[in-house]
């Protein structure tokens, strides 16, 4: 097969793909119906009759987000089906319960999956290249709006925001609400979210995993750290470096500390084992291409974040320069500022938070727009249980998505309220879940045990 045949086999592939994905986003309802060979009219009632939030008492749990608060948000229908997230783990959702009351309460999800978080996303300051807007009480990081913002579906006052599409992003709020709404759909037809959101396309039911580090306090803590990945089974490992420092001797900078992690660890692990570097927008420009070019000569798989994301010429001029991909995208709030990434080749791999671009809904538009364009989609799997489930079922519905992300060491990530936990196989690879919705049942025994109090 010649190059231009792989070519059109691949974009034959990928259309197809695209186009049932983009059917299933528009009738979620009929595509998940369809997937059990049923009629919608058939399901079960999907009027939503209660919100609650499970406040759940963490203290003595290892949190991988300083600013979780252990809430963990119920919808629940006529028919008795419950749909859960939790909320407070990236961005702290304060006010959710009051958002949810008149917004969804009495509202079938029949009619609310398909709209709630329907929207391209914003194209201005706050959503491209500026602080996300924020409502008093905690909407994201950035500064305080006040009037109708984001939350209620208006622009935030003053910050030169309008919504396209009829829709509105950042929103915590709506976007905890369609992961509760896809757990219920896929509960209603007895199937994982994943094989629903593939309208009927082949699906993966194992990815493999990476061991993603914690920052570590010096340079010494990263061998053994990335040795004993290794020994337990992992093919992987990120690199996500901390201070950068020695635990003695004098202060260096950062950057420098962090090259020597890079070499020591790809000398401890091998040629054959795959590493990553991800400094969360740690670098300058001149940092990052010094970073960059070494991770370049030790064949390291990928380069995350490396400079602020709103220095888009950096990145432009940093894709250009480095072979290794640069993944970017945890800090874009918007499809239209994904596109704009893209055509300007800021980027060569989209990377996205679902919290912060839709949910469910939202993910996969972006998952298929970088598709549509021939890239990679790599979801960030970074917090708690449910966190992690909802990623990993876009990671197994998108046919360009092919990591796992593993917090390392995996029991970080473990909530007692779920009854499964997510380890790797002997092989390294995560198994996609055969439960239905989210595909983590609660274990309500345990969620009673550590509730401190249900908000209703």
């Amino acid at each position: 097969m010649n190059a231009s045949e792989s070519r059109r086999n691949f974009l034959a592939g990928s259309t197809g793909f695209a186009a049932a994905g983009l059917a299933t986003l528009a009738n979620p309802i009929a595509a998940a119906a369809q997937s059990v060979d049923v009629k919608p009219g058939d399901l079960p009632d999907l009027t939503i009759k209660e919100v609650k939030v499970y406040v759940t008492d963490i203290s003595k749990l290892h949190k991988l987000n300083s600013s979780e608060t252990g809430e963990l948000i119920s919808v629940v229908t006529n028919s008795g089906i419950e749909g859960n997230y939790t909320i407070g783990d990236r961005d702290i959702t304060a006010g959710w319960l009051d958002w949810a009351k008149p917004v969804l309460v009495g509202k079938s999800v029949i009619d609310l999956l398909p709209t709630l978080t329907s929207t391209t996303g914003m194209k201005a300051r706050a959503g491209y290249d500026g602080p996300v807007p924020r409502r008093p009480g905690g909407f994201g990081p950035g500064g305080s709006h006040t009037g109708t913002g984001p939350a209620f579906g208006g622009a935030a006052a003053g910050s030169g925001v309008f919504t396209r599409g009829g829709g509105s992003w950042p929103n915590f709020y709506t976007a905890a609400a369609d992961v509760c709404m896809w757990d219920i759909l896929g509960k209603a037809v007895n199937r994982p979210i994943y094989k629903i959101l593939s309208g009927g396309a082949p699906t993966k039911e194992r990815m493999m995993a990476y061991a993603s580090s914690q920052h570590l306090p010096t340079v010494e803590d990263y061998v053994p750290d990335a040795l004993k990945a290794k020994q337990l089974g992992y093919k992987a490992y990120k690199i996500h470096p901390g201070g950068g420092q020695h635990a003695s001797g004098p202060e260096i900078p950062s950057y420098i500390g962090h090259m020597e992690e890079i070499r020591e660890i790809r000398k401890a692990v091998g040629d054959e084992f795959v590493l990553m570097h991800d400094p969360v927008q740690q670098y300058n420009r001149f940092e990052a291409m010094a970073v960059g070019r070494l991770l370049d000569e030790l064949n390291y798989a990928w380069f995350e974040d490396p400079v602020r994301t709103t220095d888009q010429e950096g990145l432009i001029e940093l894709c250009a320069a480095l072979n290794l991909p640069i993944h970017v995208g945890e800090f874009l709030y918007s499809i239209a500022d994904f596109g704009e990434y893209i055509k300007r080749d800021a980027l060569d791999v989209v990377r996205l938070i679902a919290d912060n671009v839709g949910g469910i809904s939202g993910s996969m538009r972006v998952g298929l727009l970088a598709d549509a364009h021939g890239m990679e989609c790599t979801p960030h799997n970074w917090g708690n249980t449910g966190d992690m489930a909802l990623h990993f079922h876009l990671e197994l519905a998108l046919p360009n998505s092919y990591w796992f992300e593993m917090p390392f060491p995996a029991e970080y990530a473990d909530r007692p309220y779920y009854k499964d936990k997510f380890r790797i196989d002997a092989d390294g690879y995560v198994h996609a879940p055969t439960a239905p919705g989210l595909g983590y049942p609660l274990d309500m025994n345990a969620l009673d045990n550590m509730t401190l109090r249900i908000d209703r």
